[in-house]
Order: structure tokens, then sequence, then C-alpha cells
């Protein structure tokens, strides 16, 4: 009997063993299929961040009237998001702030980008926000979010960049992720579901 419960033991032991090899082996495993996100970038409202680290999360949040304006290029895995308010810099009384503006954004975004390595032919493009979130007499001001979204999308054609996916309109705010390992975008609203596009 002594003898039966030590080898008991000690089966109980090898056991537990190889059952924290195999699951060190299994979330290692995981860890390099998945391909956990290690750097996360926060773009701020009239801001925008490029990065050609393919482990990293671009985001921004709060999108209303607003538009996020996401590129990247799939061969070499370079990415950026940019944040704008509105969409025309030449007519603004204040332009001090490029970012501010769909169009002086785009441009050094663009810019930015080329230093980094992308090819402004592979650059893909998708975009969100331009609600209208307050009703509001008629007037431009009312229509700042549709103007903001229509300015981006005319801008990305002339630029030649194609549009693959977009979520704009409607009333409510957006928060946007972009992942550089595969450019995929991620849309966040309170009280609905994440949407990829």
């Amino acid at each position: 009997m002594p003898k039966k419960h030590r080898l008991k033991r000690v089966f109980g032991a090898e056991e537990r063993q190889h059952q924290t090899e195999l699951l060190y082996n299994l979330t290692y495993a995981q860890s390099r299929r998945i391909g956990a996100v290690t750097v996360k970038i926060t773009v701020e409202i009239a801001d925008f961040k490029v990065t050609k680290d393919s482990d990293s999360v671009i985001t921004t949040l709060n999108l209303g009237s607003c538009v996020g304006i996401a590129l990247y290029d799939p061969n070499r895995k370079i990415a950026g998001l940019a944040h704008i308010m509105l969409p025309d810099s030449t007519n603004a009384l204040d332009n001090s702030n490029p970012a501010k503006f769909a169009d002086s954004a785009l441009a050094l975004m663009l810019q930015e980008m080329t230093k980094l390595g992308a090819n402004k032919a592979a650059l893909q493009a998708k975009i969100a926000g331009g609600a209208q979130m307050f009703f509001s007499p008629a007037g431009p001001a009312s229509r700042i979010g549709q103007r903001n979204a229509d300015t981006t999308s005319r801008l990305l054609r002339l630029y030649g960049i194609p549009i693959l996916g977009q979520d704009v309109g409607l009333n409510y705010a957006r928060t946007v992720e972009l992942y550089s390992k595969d450019g995929s975008v991620v849309i966040k609203t309170a009280g609905r579901a994440d949407k990829a596009i």
C-alpha cells in the first residue's frame, strides 16, 4: 500500500508538470498566432498620426461631425489616421493647425506616410464620422458632418486612393481603431455592436 501511494503521488506531480507545460506552450503559440498589439497610438481632435510599426493600433475618440480618415499601405504595413474637424482650410479665418482641415490634414498625412516608405499608388482608405449631432436651422453649419464626409471622399478620389469602407452620417459619435498589421478598422459606438469596415 505505501508503495502504491508513493507511485500515485509521483504520477500526480508529473501530470501536473506536464499540464503546466502544455498550457504554457498553448499560450505561447496563441500569442504568436494572434500577434498581440504592442503599441497604442492616440490621435487627438484636429490631429493625425502615422506608423510603420506593424504591431500597433491607432485610435481616435468621439468622432461626431468630425471625420476619421484611415490610410493604409498593405504591402509595407504603413498606417495613418487623421481626425479632421472642418472640410476646407482655404476659407478659414484661422488655419494655423493644418490637421484641423480635411484638405491640409490629408496632404500632410500623405507626406509623412511617404517619408516612412509608403507607396501612394498602393494606399487604401476607410472613413468614419460625419454625423449630424445636433439639429439647427438650415445652413452650412447644420450640415458640417455631411460636408466633412463629402469633402474627404472627393479629396481621396482626387488623390486616386480607393475608399474600401466607410461608416458615415446618422446622429451618433464613433470611436475608430486602425490596426496596422492588416489595415482593419473597427468602429465602436456606445449602445451598438462593434463594426468592422
